[in-house]
């Protein structure tokens, strides 16, 4: 072509600009450009059309536009429509569904623009048709997956909070809300140290500073026993795990919240509960031994009685040969009396605590209280445990603490016993007894008591354990009976052993 002053020639310059135009069109590798006549057939079709669509350019050129449109559309009437409202409204978008050559469908993003000429006058429509279907598809997913990501942040039972690098909270979990008090609009955007006491709160960003300085690791990557602030000032131990995401150049962290507030008073509650046990178990155990500690004493005691006759005999009618066997017989008598208040003090030593009294009980709660210290780790062992528990065969009145070292003695026995059993099985059960009492069975799959043993098994210091005292059956028919019950052991059928015994019930009248 040729140039004047700088510039084509007016002719050869229209046919520069349609011939750029053109290339243009045709290098849309993604959009589908053609044109319309006024009637809606095909005027221009380019090469993203081909690719997009299927059809050859000499194959669609002169085709109605409800050639691309999915059959139930056409019989709608929506391609003329679709023209009538962009000649209507000058432009029309729209995502729709199109046809390929080839039969498939895919969502597409639709432009028609109508055109005019310089008096007016419809010349036609410009279409520019795009593929959103896989983009779709993404932004369905990514949506299902926020969806799905809320719905974990509603329902997960601990507690989750994200938050950026510079220590804002990003997400909020409604477990979290539950636990802090707070809601999710209430702390998104604020710092996260909001949620500590002092003197964590002033130190939290020095600490995350420290963190994406140096990556010295303290509390990211492992759990960590912390204290958390609720809204309404009141503070609780929680345990903590902190996890990280990097996103391109930023940072993530997630926190896992998990309140220990129960498990806290549950072990105190235990503990308090242990020790009120192991004090039983030394109340009982003095019944026992009763006659035992009392012989101990009578043989000191009548020594001494013995020593002190025999001085006053001696001294009846004084003789100073006499003196050295009367001294002599003085630090043989405070010998006896020191090994007396020897006994008395280890005594006094064993029941500090002093006597406990019986109340009215729960039995079904009595009974889980002892059952958790019991069998700590019995599933483990292969031992399946059930509890059957008659509601009607409750409250009893009894000494709470007594009455579950009763409990805890049969079922570590039980457990025990079927130690080397093929089947362990372990049954707690209650039920109403005659004349106001309830009965108590601890039963198991063990190899039974054998009948020489069965006479004498709630004798004192009879055990058939190597390492076995023979009080812990003792004490147990010491406190039963103390209690107004009695204690007794019958063979299960198939092998195995039923423990039974008896408490007070309380009837309601009562």
């Amino acid at each position: 072509m040729s140039r004047r002053g700088g510039t084509y020639a007016g002719g050869e310059y229209s046919l520069a600009l349609a011939d750029e135009l053109n290339l243009l069109i045709d290098g849309a590798h993604d959009y589908a450009i053609y044109m319309l006549d006024p009637g809606g057939h095909v005027t221009i079709w380019n090469k993203g059309a081909e690719r997009l669509k299927g059809w050859r350019e000499a194959e669609v050129v002169g085709r109605h536009t409800s050639t691309f449109y999915p059959p139930e559309q056409v019989a709608e009437g929506k391609p003329e429509q679709d023209l009538e409202r962009a000649r209507r409204e000058g432009r029309l978008e729209d995502e729709a569904w199109r046809l390929r050559k080839d039969g498939s469908e895919f969502l597409a993003h639709v432009s028609i623009t109508a055109l005019y000429d310089a008096v007016g006058a419809l010349r036609g429509f410009g279409k520019v048709i795009r593929d959103i279907t896989e983009q779709r598809s993404v932004e369905r997913k990514l949506s299902a997956n926020a969806a799905h990501l809320r719905s974990i942040l509603a329902t997960v039972p601990d507690a989750m909070i994200v938050i950026d690098q510079r220590g804002r909270v990003i997400s909020f979990s409604a477990a979290a809300e539950t636990l802090f008090g707070l809601a999710e609009s209430e702390i998104v955007g604020s710092n996260v140290s909001r949620l500590m006491p002092s003197p964590d709160r002033e130190a939290h960003d020095t600490y995350l500073q420290r963190y994406l300085t140096t990556g010295e690791r303290k509390i990211i990557g492992r759990g960590r026993t912390v204290t958390g602030l609720r809204a309404d000032g009141s503070t609780f131990p929680m345990d903590l795990f902190v996890g990280e995401a990097k996103i391109e150049d930023d940072r993530v962290f997630t926190g896992f919240i998990r309140d220990l507030s129960e498990k806290q008073a549950t072990e105190e509650r235990l503990d308090e509960l242990r020790s009120g046990l192991i004090h039983a178990a030394r109340i009982s155990a003095m019944g026992t031994m009763a006659s035992t500690l009392a012989h101990e004493l009578n043989q000191p005691l009548t020594a001494v009685a013995n020593y002190m006759e025999a001085i006053r005999d001696l001294l009846t009618v004084p003789n100073l040969d006499d003196m050295p066997m009367i001294r002599e017989a003085l630090d043989d008598a405070a010998k006896e009396a020191v090994r007396a208040g020897q006994i008395v003090r280890r005594l006094r030593d064993f029941v500090a605590r002093g006597e406990v009294d019986k109340g009215v009980e729960d039995l079904p709660r009595l009974i889980d209280e002892a059952s958790q210290l019991a069998l700590l780790g019995v599933h483990e062992r292969g031992v399946s445990v059930r509890f059957d528990l008659d509601p009607s065969a409750s409250p009893v009145l009894v000494d709470r603490v007594q009455t579950q070292q009763v409990l805890i003695n049969l079922m570590r026995n039980a457990v025990e016993a079927m130690q080397h059993q093929p089947l362990r099985q372990l049954v707690v059960s209650t039920r109403p007894d005659d004349a106001g009492f309830v009965r108590v069975t601890v039963s198991d799959t063990g190899p039974g008591v054998p009948p020489e043993t069965a006479e004498t098994l709630f004798r004192a210091f009879n055990s058939s354990k190597a390492e076995g005292m023979g009080l812990g059956l003792s004490i147990c028919r010491t406190i039963v009976e103390a209690s107004g019950g009695r204690i007794w052991m019958e063979p299960r059928a198939g092998g195995g052993s039923h423990f039974h015994f008896t408490l007070v019930k309380v009837e309601s009248e009562t």
